[in-house]
């Protein structure tokens, strides 16, 4: 499409645009803050170094100064007028030499390569800071100069100076050097908070556009880490967690949907079918009331599988496992143990139950009575007639195991993390009354206590396992 007249073209308003971004991005507000700060500091810094070496040069000027004050005047002592004035005039011829004047107490020169002052200054004793010309130049008062006045016995004045030119000079070079130092500290760091922020955005702008893709849908999608460990890849890492939990919880929303349509479609159909023969075919109160009863069973076998799902679903959104309390696992696996000890000895099962001592555990008593339930009836289902079934309770190093191992056909192990997910069933349990959410009830149990289920080969047979964090003394007290 062809852009109309006085519209800015696209690409011009994504590159606005992008530049504003960049602006907006906190790497490079901070970067501009830190820029601030190390360009005052050097502002400082440099400062500091040009005031105190002028400073320097200024007391050496001072200095040299006072020491040829002092030897002339030891000169106008031991030698008189006279010879105050041949050494001045020796002195003064010499290259590189500094500024000497004698005149007379109303001002008239006498000697010096001093050329013109202005007005009132010799007849001010002391140090003071003057410009001057030079002798034999024009008397335009061009230069500048560092100058003490002494007043000699008789009146005379002796006047010693140096031109401060290489001071100046000095002044001039740090004064370009600290200019162009600040500038190229300030480029830098303008070129350096461009390039930060840039990257950074960059990052930014990728994980935006991932998110972008999720959002329409592309659940697969995960943010980029780019290996480093820095904050973003800490960031990318949290969030592809989160994502992945959430990918779970929906593929695990539409395999229950997909199951509830296949495995509940079964018992509906039948309880039709039952409800529909028994107006067909009941003649009698009795048959009505069989046919009836019939229903009421299979109505109760999906009420089942409904609170079960219920149960599952509040496990796993819950916060907290609800009633928390101490108590000793042991116990609890004793008790459960003994309510399935009679099915047990009617399928000539050989039952038998290990437990340690003090097994103190934190959770929801009656939760963990269910989970480990729910493993005695899976064993003694499909634990076989003349089989054996060994409970455990014991503490491994700060943990606490519950245990129920059988003898029966097992599960492969490529099978074992799938059977975690609900209505997954074998295909050698299809044949016996379930619906496959015993262990998805389980796995939420110990998920809400902070704990673990594994599945593992008891050769032959299943052993499920289920794990639990130790209370400590403290936590028990």
């Amino acid at each position: 499409m062809i852009p109309r007249a006085g519209s800015p073209a696209p690409t011009d308003e994504r590159g606005r645009t992008r530049l504003g971004n960049l602006f907006r991005t906190t790497a490079f507000k901070l970067s501009f803050a830190y820029l601030v700060v190390f360009a005052t500091f050097a502002f400082l810094a440099l400062g500091y170094v040009a005031w105190n070496a002028t400073r320097v040069l200024d007391d050496q000027i001072v200095s040299t100064i006072e020491a040829e004050i002092n030897g002339l005047s030891e000169q106008y002592k031991a030698g008189g007028l006279r010879r105050l004035i041949s050494v001045v005039e020796r002195r003064a011829g010499e290259p590189g030499a500094s500024l000497y004047l004698v005149t007379t107490a109303a001002g008239e020169r006498v000697v010096g390569n001093v050329g013109a002052l202005p007005p009132g200054i010799i007849a001010e004793p002391g140090q003071t800071e003057s410009a001057y010309a030079r002798s034999g130049e024009a008397k335009d008062l061009d230069h500048r100069a560092i100058l003490r006045i002494f007043v000699l016995p008789g009146g005379f004045r002796l006047l010693v100076g140096r031109d401060v030119e290489e001071r100046d000079r000095l002044r001039s070079v740090i004064g370009r050097t600290f200019g162009s130092s600040v500038g190229l500290v300030v480029l830098l760091g303008v070129i350096g908070g461009w390039f930060v922020a840039s990257r950074v955005l960059h990052r930014v702008d990728s994980m935006t556009e991932t998110t972008r893709r999720i959002m329409a849908g592309d659940l697969d999608g995960r943010l980029a880490v780019a290996g480093n460990g820095d904050e973003l890849d800490r960031l990318a890492r949290n969030l592809n967690e989160m994502l992945e939990r959430i990918g779970e919880l929906m593929r695990g929303l539409r395999d229950v949907s997909d199951n509830i349509a296949h495995d509940l479609k079964t018992p509906l159909t039948r309880l039709r079918n039952r409800a529909e023969e028994a107006l067909r075919t009941a003649e009698t109160p009795d048959a009505l009331r069989a046919a009836i009863e019939a229903v009421i069973e299979e109505s109760d076998g999906l009420i089942r599988v409904f609170n079960a799902l219920l149960t599952i679903a509040r496990l796993e959104d819950a916060g907290s496992a609800g009633d928390v309390a101490t108590f000793d696992g042991g116990q609890v696996a004793r008790e459960v143990a003994e309510l399935y000890e009679p099915l047990a000895a009617d399928q000539d099962l050989t039952f038998t139950v290990t437990v340690q001592p003090d097994l103190i555990l934190r959770g929801n008593r009656e939760l963990v009575g269910q989970a480990l339930a729910n493993l005695i009836d899976n064993a003694v289902k499909y634990g076989g007639t003349g089989g054996t079934i060994a409970i455990a309770a014991e503490r491994v190093g700060d943990a606490i195991r519950l245990s129920v191992a059988d003898s029966g056909p097992g599960i492969p192990l490529e099978e074992r993390g799938r059977v975690l997910n609900r209505f997954v069933r074998l295909e050698a349990a299809r044949s016996r009354p379930g619906f496959g959410l015993g262990l998805s009830l389980v796995n939420a149990v110990m998920r809400l206590h902070q704990g673990s289920l594994v599945l593992e080969d008891h050769a032959p047979g299943l052993r499920s396992v289920l794990t639990f964090p130790a209370v400590t003394a403290g936590d028990h007290a």
